[in-house]
Order: structure tokens, then C-alpha cells, then sequence
């Protein structure tokens, strides 16, 4: 008879307390962001979408130019992840005129990235395509479609600056809605050149590659805009130019330079398997690139939640709370695994219907279903590891989360499908296993770590 009374006194409790204003923070937080995020996964789908429904062969262009530029892309954000970890901790120190200086250098290593990566790109990725071991007609349409892509880095890396410093300062909405104001840019210049009208001519994957750097360059600008005329945008010292300090200068790298160097292993690595998927045939890539572009969209979601999880975890490194830093994870690390299971639960029995949106061939189809159903396994571990390494980036734990992934993702995932895929003609299955087990890899690793890091006293503030 006393439990239905020992329920709410349990809510009462200072820890239940503090644990369900972390999932109402968490969900404060996250819901933007993940809306965000899955805008930018939109803008991609968007183009396969129309640009697999306009030709198979054009997908494969778009999907082999996009392959190389998407190791950029990953790396140029990442590398800008010290701007979200430094304003969240000098949020949570409370010195919020800090945060401006956090930009303005974000912005100035955005523009430098952005620069890099299109140099790099136009210099090698044509030649890259050219000895990866693909049909030489593969390889010429890839490479004038990444072309095009290369052009956007710029406007990509200044965007992602500004988004992500507005999200550390809790203010996600804002970007969101810009966001998603591009992805209408992007379906219109889409719908326009990827099949042209009447006085245009189709581009076809082209086209795809032209909405994107439109897009971009929207988003860029109304960010821009819309951070300049914050009310707080001088309180948040956004106008004054920083003051020299080597020490935080050379933090936002060290965070950047870790992010980076995972980001890369990770895309990396999965560039290849595009790769794999190409030795085993057109018909192969097709399917791969299909049930990889669903998997990613709903990998967009643990991408927003790792996002609102390192600013929480940062806000308490901020403060030296390691209670609260632990608790902040715990509750995101919950809350990943239980939308992991739910997403597993909808795409498992709906996948033919899920692909069918995609192709309608009659061979790449069924491979595409299969795969996808396979690719269930993975999303819990891929969304666990994602959220784990950010809140070990939060807490100044930068070293580890790189160190994995490589493990993980280069030293494990890479050789295992090319055996699989390859040398034991398991095709695009075994490419699915590879990443199968490099997911759990990883999850396993960064989750451990957190445990063992869980008991020690953070260091006192400068």
C-alpha cells in the first residue's frame, strides 16, 4: 500500500531532481539541433532524391563526387568543434564576453579550412577518382560533379561556425530555421537544373552539386546576418576584437585538432567503403549508397544530441562540477540508446517500403532492402559512440575519442570489408558487417573510457 506514495517521493528527491531537469534541458537543447542536423542530411537526400529519379547513372556520379568531398566536409566541421566546447565552458565559468572571441577566431580558422579544403580537392580529387579502380566513365562524371562541390567548402565551413557558436550559447532555434529556409533554396535550384525546362538544360547530378553551393551560400549569409543583429551581440563581446591569449587560441585548436582527426578517420573511412561498393559493381554502389543514405539521416539525430550533450557537459567542466558532468552524460548516453532502439524498430520492418522511394530497378532494389535491414545492428552502437566522444571532448579529453576511431574505423572496419566484400564475395552484406563491428568497437571503447574517467577531479579554472 506505501509504494504508489514511495514514487513521488522518489521524484522529489534532489537526484531525481537533477536528473529530470537534465532531460528537459537535454530535450531544450537537442530538439533544434537534431531538427538542424537533419536539415542538412535533407539537402543531401533532396539531391539524391531527384537526382536518382532523374537517372541511376547520375546517382552514381553524384554519389562517387560527393564521396571524396564528404572526407572534407566532416573534417573542416570538426575541426571547428573547439568553438561549441569553448563557448559552453566559458558560458558555464561565467564570462559570456568570451564567447564573442570564441567566433571570431572560429570564423577565421572557418575561412582557412574552407580555402584548404577547395584546394585540395580541385588538385587531387579528380586524380584520386581516376587510379580508385573505377570505370573510367564512373570516374569522369564523379569528377565534374566534385568539382562543383568543391566550390562550396567555404561557405560550408563559415556556416557550421556560426551554427555551431549559436548553439553553445543555447540559442539552436535560429539555426534551425535558417537551415531549413536553405533546404527550400536547395529543392528549388534542384528541381531547375537537374532535369532543366524549357531553355535550360539538364545538369542532372551537375545540378545536384550547383543547389548545394546555393544553398550554402544562403545559409552563410542569413547566419551572418542574424548574429550581427543579436540584441546581446556586443555583450557577447561578437564586435570586439580578442584579445591575445595564446593558451585559449591554442585550446580551440587542440579540440579542433582531436575532432578533426576522428571526423577523418570516420568519413574517411566509410569514403572507402564507397569505394569497396564500387568494385562491386554499379549495381552495388547504387544499393550502398541507398541504404547509407538512410542510415545517415537517422544518424542525424545522435549528431544533434551529441551536440547538446558537450554543451552540457562543457557548462559543467565550465563550472567544475564533476557530478554534474557525469549525470549530464549518463542521462544523454540514455537517451541515445532508447532512440537508437526506436529508430531500429521502425526501419526493420519498413525498409522495401523505405528503399522503394529510391530506385525502382528491379535488382538494386532487393540489394538495397537487405542491406539496410542489416544496417539496424549498427544504429544503436553508431549513435552511443558519437554522443560519448563529444562528452569526452567536453571534458577535456580530446586524445582518446581519435585514437579509437582509428582503431575502430581504419584499422578494423576497412580491412574486414574488403575481406568480406571482396575476397569472400559477400558484397555489399559484407560491407554492412564490417561496419557492424567497428561501431561496436568504438561504442564499447569511448563508453569505457567515460567509466574510467567518471571518479576524477576535473582541474581548477584558469
Amino acid at each position: 500500500m506505501n509504494a504508489p506514495r514511495a514514487w513521488p517521493a522518489a521524484l522529489r528527491s534532489p537526484r531525481a531532481q537533477a536528473i529530470l531537469n537534465d532531460l528537459k534541458v537535454l530535450a531544450k537543447l537537442a530538439t533544434p539541433v537534431v531538427i538542424s542536423r537533419l536539415g542538412i542530411m535533407a539537402m543531401g537526400l533532396t539531391d539524391a532524391l531527384v537526382v536518382g529519379r532523374y537517372s541511376a547513372v547520375q546517382l552514381g556520379y553524384h554519389a562517387l563526387g560527393w564521396a571524396p568531398t564528404s572526407v572534407i566536409v566532416v573534417v573542416a566541421v570538426s575541426l571547428l568543434s573547439g568553438i561549441p566546447v569553448m563557448t559552453s565552458r566559458a558560458i558555464g565559468e561565467g564570462k559570456r564576453h568570451l564567447a564573442g572571441a570564441v567566433l571570431r577566431r572560429g570564423l577565421v580558422y572557418a575561412f582557412m579550412i574552407g580555402a584548404t579544403g577547395t584546394a585540395i580537392l580541385l588538385l587531387f580529387g579528380p586524380a584520386f577518382l581516376h587510379v580508385a579502380g573505377l570505370e573510367r566513365s564512373l570516374a569522369d562524371g564523379a569528377s565534374r560533379v566534385m568539382v562543383i562541390f568543391a566550390l562550396s567548402m567555404i561557405p560550408n565551413a563559415l556556416s557550421n561556425a556560426l551554427s555551431q557558436w549559436l548553439e553553445a550559447i543555447r540559442r539552436p532555434t535560429p539555426a534551425m530555421m535558417m537551415m531549413w529556409l536553405a533546404n527550400a533554396v536547395n529543392l528549388a535550384i534542384d528541381l531547375t537544373l537537374v532535369p532543366g525546362h524549357p531553355g535550360i538544360p539538364a545538369m542532372g547530378a551537375m545540378g545536384g552539386g550547383f543547389a548545394t553551393l546555393g544553398a550554402r551560400t544562403f545559409l552563410t549569409l542569413a547566419l551572418a546576418i542574424y548574429v550581427a543583429r543579436m540584441p546581446d551581440a556586443r555583450e557577447l563581446g561578437v564586435f570586439d576584437k580578442p584579445a591575445s591569449d595564446r593558451v585559449a587560441e591554442a585550446e580551440q585548436r587542440r579540440v579542433g585538432y582531436g575532432a578533426g582527426a576522428s571526423g577523418f578517420f570516420e568519413v574517411a573511412a566509410f569514403s572507402g567503403m564507397n569505394i569497396i561498393a564500387g568494385w562491386v559493381g554499379p549495381l552495388g554502389i547504387a544499393a550502398y549508397t541507398v541504404a547509407l543514405n538512410v542510415v545517415s539521416v537517422a544518424f542525424m539525430i545522435p549528431l544533434g544530441l551529441a551536440t547538446a550533450a558537450g554543451v552540457m557537459v562543457g557548462n559543467a567542466y565550465g563550472a567544475r562540477k564533476p557530478g554534474d558532468v557525469n549525470r549530464a552524460a549518463g542521462v544523454s548516453f540514455g537517451v541515445t540508446a532508447a532512440f537508437g532502439t526506436l529508430v531500429t524498430l521502425v526501419v526493420w520492418p519498413t525498409a522495401a517500403l523505405i528503399t522503394s522511394g529510391y530506385t525502382h530497378d528491379p535488382q538494386a532494389g532487393p540489394m538495397a532492402t537487405a542491406a539496410l535491414i542489416l544496417c539496424c545492428l549498427f544504429l544503436i552502437p553508431d549513435a552511443l559512440q558519437v554522443v560519448a566522444a563529444q562528452c569526452l571532448r567536453a571534458r577535456a579529453d580530446v586524445f582518446v575519442p581519435s585514437v579509437t576511431h582509428f582503431i575502430s574505423y581504419v584499422g578494423v572496419m576497412i580491412p574486414a570489408a574488403y575481406v568480406l566484400a571482396i575476397r569472400m564475395h559477400d558484397g555489399i552484406n559484407g560491407i554492412i558487417w564490417a561496419a557492424i563491428v567497428a561501431s561496436l568497437l568504438s561504442a564499447g571503447l569511448l563508453l569505457g573510457r567515460f567509466w574510467i574517467l567518471r571518479g576524477r577531479d576535473l582541474p581548477a579554472a584558469a
